[in-house]
């Protein structure tokens, strides 16, 4: 052991034996001593940054390309985040403009509802009530009393009803698009049954005005400065400036035609005298047409009906109009004779009283005298005419057809 150590003490002393280094300055020399142990040291540091150096660029070369490929795959999730958020910008900014649109798509779809709501009530208004169904039952008007069209009237002209699709409505979408659809399908459905409603009534007061004998194309005739189906012209202007769509506002003006006809058509029967002249039990004893006269027996025309009851029963107007003329006509005695309009007049004579003066306004059932036998007559009895157009026609064909309709005060 001793041996071993001798030789490494002898090599270590061989390897760094003493030195000296000498400093010469400004005429000075000195001199530093370096012992073995410091040389040792100072080598064995020399090695150790020498061994670090030498690891540290071995490490730099290879660990080069794996920093490189990190780099690039840090590069790589960021250009993947990068479009995944310009992505995810760009469907922002598209639901944001699709939202915009549906919005803007929702407000007129809204304010178009809006306007064929307006357009539909308007046109119930005009069609006389608030909803379709007081529209299409609503009595005519007579003066504060009304008829009511009977429901089976043989003489009406029977009306198919008027098909919306020929297929029945499918809702095909959902949302916003289906819910318009369907209340677009309503408002036409609405339309439609109005449509049938006032065609009906048109079609029922056709059937109780043939009842009385009267033709319509001389009804048509004797309101020719009428103009046509009543239209209220604010209401077509509405329609042209209102912006709807072009189909639905000509099937509203169609329907607003069909209406201002029927309310056309129910001035007219409202106009017609349709009820009983006497306002009591009453027999008829003489009818319209040719007769023997009961004065002096010859063949004459009879031009009214002679209906009796008992004196000072109440005669009445048989519609609403206007007193034409009251007083005393040579054969009729005590005669009233009322103007209804739409060239029909009816004359109540052989009263034995009078209750009226000319130019009084009447209403239907309103009390214008009491039966008599004034005149050219043979005992107590009514003598009732009704004229239209000038020409006498046969009041038997009015007092049935006013047996299609129910009288209410």
């Amino acid at each position: 052991m001793s041996q071993f150590g001798s030789r490494a003490r002898a090599f270590f002393d061989r390897i760094f034996p003493e030195r000296q280094i000498y400093h010469r300055s400004g005429g000075t020399v000195r001199y530093v001593s370096l012992s073995p142990g410091k040389q040792a040291l100072l080598a064995l540091g020399a090695v150790g940054v020498a061994s670090w150096c030498v690891y540290a660029t071995a490490n730099v070369v290879m660990e080069g390309p794996q920093a490189s490929a990190s780099n690039n795959e840090i590069e790589r999730e960021r250009a993947k985040y990068d479009r995944w958020l310009n992505e995810s910008r760009a469907q922002a900014a598209a639901y944001q403009a699709q939202l915009e649109e549906r919005t803007r798509q929702f407000d007129q779809a809204t304010a178009e509802f809006e306007s064929r709501h307006e357009v539909l009530r308007s046109l119930l208004e005009y069609a006389g009530g608030q909803t379709l169904q007081l529209a299409a039952s609503r009595p005519i008007e007579r003066d504060g009393a009304r008829i009511i069209m009977a429901a089976s009237i043989d003489e009406a002209e029977p009306r198919q009803s008027r098909a919306i699709t020929s297929e029945p409505y499918q809702v095909t979408t959902v949302g916003f698009r289906a819910r318009g659809d369907r209340l677009e399908s309503d408002q036409e459905q609405t339309l439609s049954e109005l449509e049938d409603s006032v065609v009906e009534r048109s079609e029922q007061v056709r059937g109780v005005l043939r009842l009385t004998g009267v033709s319509m194309p001389n009804v048509d005739s004797a309101d020719a400065g009428m103009g046509g189906p009543l239209v209220p012209q604010d209401f077509v202007a509405y329609l042209r400036d209102s912006g709807l769509n072009p189909a639905f506002a000509n099937r509203v003006s169609q329907v607003a035609a069909r209406i201002g006809e029927s309310r056309r058509l129910g001035a007219i029967a409202g106009a017609t005298p349709l009820a009983a002249p006497v306002a009591v039990d009453y027999r008829t004893t003489s009818g319209y047409g040719q007769r023997i006269d009961p004065f002096n027996g010859r063949p004459t025309f009879h031009a009214g009906l002679d209906l009796a009851a008992f004196e000072r029963a109440p005669v009445v107007a048989t519609s609403p109009g206007t007193v034409s003329f009251a007083g005393v006509r040579s054969g009729y005695g005590n005669v009233v004779e009322i103007d209804h309009g739409h060239g029909f007049k009816t004359r109540y004579a052989h009263l034995r009283d009078i209750q009226v003066q000319r130019g009084d306004r009447v209403a239907i059932g309103q009390r214008v005298g009491s039966m008599g036998s004034t005149g050219r007559s043979t005992a107590t009895h009514l003598h009732y005419e009704v004229w239209f157009r000038g020409r006498a026609v046969d009041p038997v064909n009015f007092l049935r057809a006013g047996r299609h309709v129910h009288e209410q005060g």
